[in-house]
């Protein structure tokens, strides 16, 4: 049932952050069922999980809707994700171990490679590592509180598909200041991180406000 469940979840979300189910589109047990192989039980079960991650809105006498994302959600998402990840930053410098350090900068290089060779489907996973970036680091703040505000979040400028309306220089940009970041944890700078991660933040605010 769990693996079920699971299936459903991510090809709900996948088809979302993809574009394929628009916003305020309406989306039926029986579709999701058809797609992802399963049947019609774990899908609301799914349905329930996207819906308590925002991705989802439950509407009277029309069931599952796709949540529609305004430039107020959109201002409203980055200024929560720049207070609550500077502090979750500052948080996890304290914490850092040397493996720790690793992983992220083999995510964030990862990221950048990803940027300058623009492979098929570069874009794609581009906000697959920038997603298990800031995850990981809301893990290593040492806060569940934390994790569980964050959890929604930082999916939803993935929903609003930020990376794919980004310019070049906008994407060198970021990935480049995920390595500062990456630094400045290194050095166990709480101060530093949290200026680097609220500047990242802002910028990606900033560089959507051009478009």
């Amino acid at each position: 049932m769990a693996k079920a469940v699971d299936k459903a979840y991510q090809t709900v979300r996948d088809r979302i952050l993809r574009g394929i189910y628009p916003g305020a589109s309406r989306i039926t047990e029986q579709e999701v069922a058809c797609a992802a192989g399963v049947s019609r039980t774990p899908v609301r079960e799914a349905l329930r999980r996207l819906h308590a991650e925002g991705l989802l809105e439950f509407v009277p006498h029309q069931g599952a809707i796709v949540t529609e994302w305004t430039s107020e959600d959109r201002e409203d998402v980055f200024e929560l994700r720049a207070l609550l990840e500077s502090y979750g930053a500052a948080r996890a410098a304290r914490r850092m171990t040397n493996e720790h350090i690793a992983e992220l900068r083999q995510l964030a290089e990862q990221q950048y490679h990803e940027t300058l060779s623009k492979t098929e489907g570069y874009l794609e996973r581009i906000g697959e590592l920038n997603s298990r970036f800031h995850r990981r680091i809301h893990e290593l703040a040492g806060s569940s509180r934390l994790v569980g505000a964050l959890s929604s979040l930082i999916e939803a400028p993935l929903m609003m598909r930020t990376f794919a309306t980004y310019h070049d220089e906008d994407l060198i940009r970021s990935t480049s200041q995920h390595l500062e970041i990456v630094r400045a944890l290194e050095a166990r700078d709480g101060d530093w991180s949290a200026a680097l991660m609220r500047a990242h933040i802002l910028g990606a605010r900033g560089a959507l406000r051009f478009l």
